[in-house]
């Protein structure tokens, strides 16, 4: 079994703040809906490496919207190196990144960012062991 998609609720009408933190600020890259679904709004966004997807976040029109405060998905990077310059891209776009549980995740090193609907997004990367700092 695999993941297919995680879906995120959005309000009606945000597709332009979700193509700015999911295309722009994280850098995936916006997929068309299938036409069937394409009446209902929301927006779809994917990340792929060699030709295969990776991770896909489809964005749904709830309402009324609520967003998600601790439920989240979380997003993996290749290392260190690309999580410190995802989290710069994601300031640079005007969001705020949260350092604070960085190393509170044995064997990963992550940060925490929320979309422009105020959904928590993880994003992590494989971490080297950190004998006694947490």
């Amino acid at each position: 079994m695999h993941l297919h998609h995680v879906q995120i609720a959005m309000p009606a009408g945000g597709e332009a703040e979700a193509r700015r933190f999911y295309a722009e600020a994280l850098g995936l890259v916006e997929v068309d809906k299938p036409p069937a679904l394409r009446g209902r709004g929301g927006c779809w966004f994917r990340s792929g490496e060699d030709g295969a997807v990776t991770a896909e976040i489809h964005l749904g029109v709830e309402d009324p919207f609520a967003p998600a405060r601790k439920a989240h998905p979380g997003l993996l990077v290749g290392d260190s190196s690309s999580l410190e310059q995802l989290a710069a891209r994601v300031e640079r776009a005007g969001f705020e990144v949260d350092w604070s549980e960085r190393h509170s995740f044995e064997g990963y090193e992550r940060f925490h960012c929320r979309d422009g609907f105020d959904n928590r997004i993880e994003v992590m990367a494989p971490g080297q062991e950190r004998s006694g700092r947490a």
